[in-house]
């Protein structure tokens, strides 16, 4: 009887178990290397929120130059994290911002829009459109007039006399592009924007004709910006219309 036939297989599978552990040790020594070169990634909000910014800007600046990613920095908080909670719950319809508020909790939302409340940038102009004049005078009426006949409140009513936006929950309307200004009340009358209920401005952008959109969003975008960007401390204004999300606050 040949042993050495019978000490093969025996053979061949200890060095197929050497080879194995060699492979082995040698791909880990390769990830443990690759994950030593690796870049490490700091656990910042700054880092966590670098979805918001790629769009946004650095400091919550917008794009100007566009017209299209408004400004967030120094908007009041309340507001910012209300808006991230309407993308959340589908009022607020923009597919990339609904993916990335899709699982934020209430509490980050708040972190978030607290960072960006706090951003104290200086305010860049945007590109306007070429508006009759009796357009303008039109939309500086609507503003801070409004019109009675048709229960239109102006503007400053609720954004502030300045229109820079009452703390904590309206947002200023003063340095605003006149495409995103003139979108949003589109999206108002077409139901693609929308917040809690009684939603007064889907109220008052259904009483604006399409010229009177123009109008206000170029007066708005078009004039000049006062000398305090700040928005007016909270209880200074009294809105004319009841408005649940001056009310609902943001809930989990």
């Amino acid at each position: 009887m040949d042993t050495r036939a019978e000490l093969c297989p025996a053979r061949r599978v200890w060095s197929a178990i050497l080879l194995i552990a060699v492979i082995a040790m040698a791909g880990a020594a390769h990830a443990q290397a690759a994950d030593s070169a690796a870049p490490s990634v700091p656990d910042t909000l700054k880092q966590r929120i670098a979805s918001c910014t790629a769009c946004h800007g650095e400091h919550g600046e917008g794009t100007p130059e566009s017209g299209f990613f408004p400004r967030l920095a120094g908007k009041p908080a309340g507001y910012l994290a209300r808006q991230l909670k309407d993308f959340q719950d589908g009022l607020r319809k923009y597919g990339p911002m609904q993916y990335t508020t899709r699982y934020l909790t209430p509490d980050y939302m708040r972190e978030i829009a607290e960072y960006f409340a706090a951003q104290d940038v200086p305010y860049a102009r945007s590109p306007m459109p070429r508006i009759a004049p009796d357009a303008l005078k039109r939309g500086e009426e609507l503003a801070t007039k409004g019109d009675p006949s048709r229960q239109i409140p102006p503007c400053a009513a609720c954004h502030g006399t300045q229109l820079t936006g009452v703390q904590p929950d309206v947002p200023g309307l003063a340095g605003l592009p006149y495409d995103y200004i003139s979108s949003q009340l589109g999206s108002w009358r077409t139901k693609t924007r929308a917040t809690v209920a009684p939603d007064c401005m889907a109220e008052i952008a259904n009483r604006l004709s399409v010229d009177d959109i123009s109008a206000v969003s170029a007066w708005l975008a078009g004039r000049e910006l006062p000398a305090d960007m700040h928005a007016q401390p909270a209880g200074s204004i009294t809105p004319p219309l009841h408005c649940g999300v001056l009310e609902a606050g943001v809930k989990p």
